[in-house]
């Protein structure tokens, strides 16, 4: 069941829900409107569902409101969450930069943020989150019914590659062994840490005019707000860096040609305040990247420094700079660290492996006989 129409798939039948439109009583009850609208469109749907096709199971998101009625639906059908991430005010991105600290009215907000999850956490029957560190975001109370698996990483597709070439817009093309620098993300924000890899990439560049700096991303807000000056955060780092066209600006690159930046990057810079784990980074690992992470704590979860890749501190774009140099300089003699990074992905989240897990939760709940959800 989506929202949106998705494009076919073969044996897969697809059912669509409109929440429609309210205005929320107050603005700090806005998430929780639309999540209490989206939860009644998806048990309209549940409930119309002819009596011989009732499903073995619902597996849905916990966190955008589908599952809040579909016990109320069917409540003899087990239902499995996929728990992504539970907002907090501290110890997590709201309050991670010093500087910016959550207001009074950010705090009520984030609280309430939680108000249809913490609902469906209760009706659910069990759930699952990707990594350790999303599962400790959720309270003690609802940790027990939500265990830990990735979606996992297609690792057959994301491999070490030497022959790899990858072309860059203005024609040139890119070998492994290329001092080639990247940095990739959904989009060019501070939660990605951007300014701080642009401000790092300035550096170096200064002291490797030889450096070939690669940064894939769009111009959206991302998983931040929108700057209040209405600027975009790429051009405000270029005017701050003065980098100009010594980095490679790409906004969107197809999969296959992803990996192919990552078979060829010498240093990879993933940085990530503490939130949600990107795919990209265990991607660039399972390619053999040497990935160059932020010491926050999703990163320390797949990242251990100078075992499997190096880390730098988030806000330290100097000590980022010296360790991509010191990368680039040191280029065969960190091999070890790549083929590290590699054996981390294919140990803990290659794909089969991860999603034979997910069946065992989907055959544990759907194979129970119906008496228990009576």
């Amino acid at each position: 069941m989506t929202e949106s129409q998705a494009p076919a798939r073969p044996g897969l039948t697809q059912l669509t829900y409109a929440p429609g439109v309210a205005a929320a009583a107050s603005p700090l009850l806005q998430a929780t409107d639309y999540h209490a609208r989206t939860g009644e469109a998806v048990a309209t749907v549940l409930a119309g569902l002819p009596r011989h096709d009732r499903p073995d199971l619902i597996v849905g998101h916990t966190g955008w409101g589908g599952l809040l009625f579909a016990k109320d639906a069917l409540p003899r059908v087990p239902v499995l969450g996929y728990c992504e991430y539970f907002h907090n005010a501290e110890g997590a991105d709201l309050d991670f930069d010093p500087r910016n600290p959550p207001s009074p009215a950010e705090r009520r907000r984030i609280r309430l943020r939680n108000a249809a999850q913490l609902l469906t956490l209760e009706a659910i029957d069990s759930g699952y989150a990707p990594t350790r560190w999303q599962q400790r975001q959720y309270p003690a109370a609802y940790r027990g019914k939500i265990a830990v698996c990735h979606d996992g990483i297609d690792t057959q597709a994301c491999r070490p590659d030497a022959d790899a070439r990858f072309s860059l817009p203005d024609g040139r093309t890119l070998r492994p062994g290329d001092p080639v620098v990247t940095f990739v993300a959904r989009d060019l924000d501070p939660y990605r840490g951007y300014p701080q890899f642009m401000r790092a990439a300035a550096a170096v560049a200064r002291r490797r005019p030889d450096a070939i700096i690669v940064a894939v991303g769009g111009d959206g807000s991302g998983y931040g707000r929108p700057r209040g000056d209405g600027r975009l955060w790429r051009e405000v780092m270029l005017d701050e860096t003065g980098l100009g066209d010594r980095v490679v600006h790409i906004p969107w690159l197809a999969a296959e040609a992803l990996v192919r930046l990552f078979q060829v990057s010498a240093a990879h810079v993933y940085l990530s305040v503490p939130f949600v784990l990107s795919w990209s980074a265990l991607e660039a690992m399972a390619c053999g990247a040497l990935v160059i992470g932020s010491a926050t704590p999703p990163v320390q979860e797949v990242l251990s420094d100078s075992v499997n890749g190096l880390l730098a501190p988030f806000f330290d774009s100097d000590a980022l700079a010296e360790t991509i140099l010191a990368a680039l300089a040191r280029g065969v003699d960190l091999a070890h660290l790549r083929r590290a990074a590699r054996a981390t992905v294919l140990a803990r989240y290659e794909r089969e492996a991860c999603v034979d897990r997910q069946f065992g939760f989907v055959e544990g709940l759907a194979l129970q006989p119906d008496e228990v959800f009576a």
